[in-house]
């Protein structure tokens, strides 16, 4: 595995302190204050954990500590490796089943309460509370903004592509990791907002008050007057044979390694969900220098967006439609993954089966928002908003914007003289709304001068393109009348290459003809180059199909948009066409010459933490007529470390797959505290030492 050395976007010559750490006795190094997790991923370990049922290693699924997936043994205690700072001399060892219990002879030493008074508490500090927090502080209010990251932005630290959407409204065409800084640093220069990263909210209570596992170590009451949640969402997981195994986990999970931490978190993926999460990722994969053997997805058609699915096909990445996942397969890690064609029932079709050899499965089916202490507060009859994906999956981008709203709306609950701007309330639904219409592509005819070509087809949130334009020369075809219209040509272009550069989809390059059988094109590029000037490189069309090779004459790096813009000549015929630059061998993505079918679906897991299978939940729902969720409890469904936070999305599908309507199923009763906290720290005990 390794570390990250170099990368086409992020900067990976940072200081860093270097500790020394042993697991299970051997002698390794990491970096100082990165999670556990990261640096036993970089040192090339991947099983955390043998489960206490049958000593299956477990591997890490969400990195994000909502699962139990990836817990170790620190100095003598239980903890999630992916929510655990290394630090020097840590002794670091595989969870064989069940750990010891720790001796508790010592008499208690200290104890202290401690409390502190807010008119707000955020939960999360991802995009969407980190602006409804700003939006707060801008009127006054008292601020307490909890979060469990070593820092704030949430899901926008993993983004390392432009953002969609606009330019005013949501920085369309920053890079997400790039916004969080700006939200972070806005956020901390108001005096009356105090933040705690790396601190859990364990859970609230009726009496308006919320207990924090602050810098997990010590325990913090917040009393409050209103609440935001904003707490995100969690990977939801899928059932098929090998589901557990060490080396399938979510597409966030794999971001986190790669992304915040350069870890060079596995050699070549598969990735199942062609939704933005699962495309992204796709693109996130190849920045790191690391094989892509394809996408697949149940569904009939892409769901995420075009742009991103056209430029993930153009570097060289299959997408297979209508396909699902037979198993994971391999001795104590994956080695093999299975996917077979469905038909119209989602049923597979054995006869259609491939394999490829893969040493990561990522899961990107979707998102589960984490909600659950907004419910409860409304049961107290709190003063609650929610926002960002705990509200509704979305993009960041909407996330953002609807934050803002999501503040002046709490302000409004406590009886603050605002007004929310009908305009905004337009703009948040312009900024979730889904992909509309697709049109063709415009014919172009090539003159001595550069033009754009777009191949931004798909009516989606998005504006960049026409804000940076030097000559304002870039407009939206008026057809919806907002930024879901797609762009067109309206000026003079002087070639500048900035709109190539800015473009969030890398879906605009310029072209001009040089002679009759002769053209330029400007091409965006946001991987490792590994040409230069002179070199011949493999050219796509829009949809990945190679159309030449061509000559590079000119690299240019657009320092803003830390892009490259890459000329290159080639014929006319296909200048018009030519739409991305060739990244992966074909050879990366072919599947081995025979199937290797490990099929039985009974055996997926259905919850994680205590290893219950499919076909043992619905046996015991026929055998018991079970009709409460609650009754799964008694095989342990539901009752691990998790809380059944990644088993209760499987719910539906394990009762339809028994014959029951999950709607005549009563709901089960939720843990009330969220997050595991030690008798120690909930009294401060050790505080100060």
């Amino acid at each position: 595995m390794g570390r990250i050395q170099e990368h086409p976007v992020l900067e990976t010559k940072k200081e860093t302190r270097q500790v020394s750490f042993t697991f299970d006795g051997a002698k390794m190094t990491g970096i100082d204050g990165e999670m556990i997790s990261s640096a036993l991923f970089a040192a090339g370990i991947t099983r955390f954990s043998l489960h206490r049922k049958d000593g299956a290693p477990q591997g890490i699924f969400c990195a994000n500590g909502q699962c139990s997936q990836c817990t170790v043994i620190v100095d003598g205690h239980a903890q999630k490796s992916c929510v655990t700072p290394l630090r020097d001399g840590m002794d670091i060892r595989t969870l064989d089943r069940l750990p010891a219990l720790p001796a508790d002879d010592e008499p208690l030493r200290n104890y202290e309460k401690k409390v502190v008074n807010c008119d707000v508490l955020v939960v999360g500090g991802g995009p969407s509370g980190l602006t409804a927090a700003i939006e707060l502080a801008k009127l006054g209010l008292r601020i307490v903004l909890a979060d469990d990251k070593d820092r704030l932005g949430g899901k926008l630290v993993l983004q390392t592509h432009k953002f969609f959407g606009s330019e005013e409204d949501c920085y369309a065409g920053t890079r997400g990791y790039e916004i969080a800084k700006i939200l972070e640093k806005e956020l901390r220069s108001y005096k009356n907002v105090t933040i705690y990263p790396e601190t859990s909210v364990v859970g609230i209570y009726k009496d308006r008050k919320a207990g924090l596992f602050v810098e997990n170590r010590r325990y913090l009451i917040v009393s409050f007057e209103g609440l935001i949640v904003s707490a995100g969402a969690r990977e939801r997981s899928i059932v098929f044979p090998g589901n557990d195994l060490p080396g399938v986990y979510g597409a966030g999970a794999f971001q986190t390694l790669v992304n915040r931490d350069l870890v060079r978190a596995a050699k070549k993926v598969l990735i199942v969900g062609s939704g933005n999460v699962g495309l992204i990722a796709a693109y996130h994969v190849l920045q790191a220098g690391i094989n892509v053997a394809g996408i697949v997805e149940i569904a009939g058609e892409i769901s995420g967006y075009k742009v991103h699915a056209d430029k993930i096909r153009r570097m060289g990445v299959p997408i297979y439609l209508s396909t699902t996942v037979l198993s994971a397969a391999g001795n104590g890690t994956v080695e093999r993954v299975t996917v077979a064609e469905v038909d119209k029932q989602w049923n597979p079709l054995l006869e259609t089966a491939r394999t490829f050899a893969v040493d990561t499965l990522l899961i990107a089916a979707g998102l589960t928002p984490a909600d659950e202490f907004y419910d409860m507060a409304e049961h107290f009859e709190f003063k609650v908003v929610k926002a960002g994906d705990a509200d509704e999956i979305a993009e960041a981008s909407s996330a953002m914007f609807g934050g803002r709203i999501a503040g002046l709306k709490m302000a409004k609950m406590l009886g603050e003289d605002v007004v929310i701007d009908d305009t905004w309330l337009k703009k948040a639904e312009v900024l979730k709304s889904k992909p509309g219409e697709v049109f063709p592509l415009d014919p172009v005819t090539l003159s001595d001068k550069f033009k754009p070509i777009f191949t931004c087809l798909e009516e989606i949130p998005c504006n960049p393109c026409t804000t940076v334009c030097p000559k304002s020369a870039i407009k939206l075809k008026d057809k919806i009348g907002t930024i879901m219209d797609v762009p067109y040509l309206a000026g003079e272009c002087i070639g500048c290459g900035i709109c190539v550069a800015a473009c969030p989809g890398l879906a605009i390059t310029l072209a001009r003809k040089v002679d009759e059988k002769t053209a330029e094109v400007m091409l965006p590029h946001e991987y490792i180059a590994s040409f230069k000037v002179g070199d011949k490189v493999t050219l796509t069309d829009i949809d990945g199909k190679e159309i030449e090779k061509a000559e590079v004459v000119k690299l240019q790096q657009n320092k803003k948009y830390r892009t490259t813009l890459v000329t290159v000549r080639m014929s006319v015929k296909n200048a018009a066409i030519a739409a991305g630059i060739r990244v992966q061998d074909e050879k990366e993505t072919r599947p081995l010459p025979e199937p290797v079918l490990d099929h039985i679906p009974d055996n997926g897991i259905v919850c994680r933490c205590e290893r219950v299978t499919l076909g043992e939940v619905v046996k015991f729902i026929k055998e018991h007529k079970v009709r409460d969720i609650n009754q799964l409890k008694q095989i342990r469904v539901g009752m691990g470390a998790c809380g059944s936070k990644t088993c209760s999305v499987q719910f539906p599908r394990v009762f339809r797959a028994a014959g029951v309507d999950f709607s005549t199923v009563a709901e089960g009763s939720i843990r009330p505290l969220s997050v595991e906290t030690p008798m120690s720290a909930l009294i401060n005990e050790t505080e100060g030492e």
